[in-house]
């Protein structure tokens, strides 16, 4: 059998071999609930390994929902709506506002934050197959370079997570030099560098009801700033409890309950639970796996990692269930205020779980 090679694509195919293999690599790093004046939310957005930030219609991914369970019967469903947001992984996505007036913000491996005027970005009429540039961003901010040795440039270094300011219109940012970034939203500019930290930066939370903003790093530490100074005010160090056992493990991911009262950190298979005012650990349990994201819910403590499980523990860190979830590995958590739980993790998947513990819509991101 012969074929005809005179208008053979070479890049055309080689393109799309890439595409194909990016497809069945793809990871879900971040789920974020988007704006919705009903009680059930209407879309939820997500930010994948490929660098873009893509929109699902809840009520289609439902309509799509097979027989049976887990990440093999997860029905492939396309965006409404996505760009392409980073030159490599998008690792964090949050909501600035609320409403028509909401703020579509992401970070990524690149270096940089971009957002996006969430109105712009849902009710395009692009085809969803020539969508990815085709709104454009309100906000783009790229993390400095440090100048070393005979004037060279460091790479640019990359954002991990983000947190929001809604108070003075800051941005936060857990960046790959061991600093955290406070930049302001109006002038786009660097408003406070934190510096401290002896290794990258893995997550943010804050700024609480003092002000102050809290980050996780490689370092094994967890660190308190105050926003006004940039100066630390208090550091969690493990390896400084005595009943810690093992070496001290990367804090990866950490949470602040609604009170600012307690605060849950990961390092590897250990959850500590720490209560701020008495600046004293209360708990820690050891996990069957690495935990990679975690959340309060009210008084509990909501867990993902390298498990297939969503894990519930109180604050005296006593275990109170697992139920299994989509994403065979789990790198992100989030809560609707309805109860809908998103889970996002390996292979694109995104598992919704109702209050009652139903696996209400599980899916496989899709380009289309």
């Amino acid at each position: 059998m012969r074929m005809d090679a005179t208008n053979w694509d070479e890049v055309a195919y080689r393109d799309s071999i890439l595409r194909e293999r990016a497809a069945e690599t793809l990871n879900v790093f971040r789920t974020a609930w988007a704006p919705s004046s009903d009680l059930i939310p209407d879309a939820i957005v997500v930010a994948s390994s490929d660098g873009s930030i893509s929109s699902y219609s809840i009520s289609s991914c439902a309509s799509k929902v097979p027989l049976g369970f887990g990440s093999a019967m997860a029905p492939q469903v396309a965006p409404t709506a996505f760009v392409q947001g980073h030159d490599g992984p998008a690792y964090d996505v949050k909501f600035y506002g609320s409403g028509e007036d909401a703020l579509l913000l992401s970070c990524g491996d690149d270096g940089r934050i971009r957002g996006w005027k969430w109105k712009e970005f849902i009710e395009s009429e692009v085809p969803i197959s020539l969508q990815g540039n085709h709104v454009n961003s309100v906000v783009d901010l790229v993390n400095p370079q440090q100048r070393g040795p005979w004037g060279a440039l460091s790479p640019v270094p990359e954002n991990n997570a983000i947190a929001l300011g809604t108070k003075d219109a800051s941005i936060f940012s857990a960046a790959g030099d061991s600093c955290a970034y406070c930049w302001d939203l109006e002038t786009c500019k660097i408003k406070m560098v934190f510096k401290g930290h002896l290794d990258y930066l893995h997550c943010i939370v804050g700024p609480n009801s003092a002000n102050q903003i809290i980050t996780g790093s490689e370092d094994g530490t967890a660190r308190f700033w105050d926003c006004n100074s940039g100066k630390c005010v208090r550091v969690i160090d493990p390896r400084k409890d005595k009943k810690l056992r093992r070496p001290s493990m990367p804090i990866r991911c950490i949470a602040l309950d609604a009170s600012d009262n307690w605060l849950a950190c990961s390092s590897g298979q250990s959850l500590s639970v720490w209560n701020l005012h008495a600046s004293e650990c209360v708990s820690r349990t050891s996990t069957s796996g690495s935990m990679q994201d975690i959340i309060f819910d009210y008084s509990q403590v909501l867990a993902v990692g390298s498990k297939p499980f969503v894990s519930r523990f109180d604050l005296d860190g006593k275990f109170l269930s697992q139920i299994p979830c989509a994403p065979q590995s789990a790198f992100s958590i989030s809560l609707h205020p309805s109860g809908l739980t998103a889970i996002g993790g390996y292979g694109g998947v995104v598992d919704v779980i109702s209050q009652v513990q139903s696996h209400y819509c599980p899916f496989r991101c899709s380009r289309g």
